[in-house]
């Protein structure tokens, strides 16, 4: 990636945020291996202060879409308020093998950080920390289903490990789909995210348009990649009936 590489994903800028659309495949920090991660290009978004922006929240490595950067150290202590308050509105799709039971419900499952050997996972557990997850389904077609979900906790893999326990796991899960390893990338997308930064005003709002990587599988589900502008209406985005064409 290169700096002019990293400026074209950004999604909104302002004294104290920055949201940019972060790419499949590229992690937010380096792993024990090093490698190549997302903040390691972070100073060609200084944009003009002396300090590059930081991570508010975080994304894992084969998610794509809206992530927020505080620019300095009292916004980053602001956001961590929002988001620890559970204030932040974020709107993820999904492609998932399958289909949930019902068109739209609530997942209320608690989970717990499971270490094996050679790694770890979450899992199910009501032991664990309590985890919400709202979804919608938007589309379906071929045994795939393509879905909005809102989490209402924080929880690592939420999303992921909540739709593996409702029946359907999302395409491409190298860790809780059905075939460890094997088929698409993920299919997982953080498309939108709201944030309440100034009282007076109206939440800070972006969105981030379909990864190619998640396209053809969206488009079987009734998904039209040609009017997706990054909007958060996904009627709009409704391939339509071949008698209205």
């Amino acid at each position: 990636m290169t700096p002019d590489d990293l400026r074209a994903r950004l999604l909104h800028r302002d004294g104290l945020v920055l949201i940019i659309d972060k790419p499949a495949g590229l992690p937010v920090h380096a792993g024990p291996g090093g490698g190549p991660n997302l903040e390691r290009y972070l100073d060609a978004l200084r944009f003009g202060l002396p300090k590059p922006p930081s991570l508010a929240h975080r994304l894992d490595r084969d998610t794509s879409g809206c992530l927020v950067l505080g620019r300095h150290r009292k916004a980053l202590a602001k956001l961590g308020r929002l988001f620890s308050g559970g204030l932040v509105e974020k709107t993820y799709w999904a492609v998932v093998a399958g289909a949930p039971p019902e068109p739209s419900g609530r997942i209320d499952l608690a989970l717990q950080k499971l270490s094996r050997k050679g790694g770890w996972k979450m899992v199910v557990d009501p032991a664990g920390q309590r985890a919400v997850t709202d979804y919608r389904l938007l589309g379906a077609a071929d045994g795939l289903a393509w879905l909005e979900l809102r989490p209402r906790t924080g929880r690592t893999h939420q999303i992921r490990i909540h739709l593996a326990a409702l029946g359907c796991p999302v395409l491409g899960d190298p860790v809780y789909g059905p075939a460890p390893g094997a088929g698409a990338s993920l299919h997982l997308h953080s498309r939108e995210v709201a944030l309440p930064l100034y009282p007076s005003r109206a939440p800070v709002r972006a969105a981030a348009k379909a990864p190619p990587h998640m396209r053809a599988a969206l488009a079987a589900c009734g998904f039209d990649a040609a009017r997706d502008a990054g909007g958060p209406t996904p009627e709009s985005l409704l391939t339509p009936p071949a008698a209205a064409v």
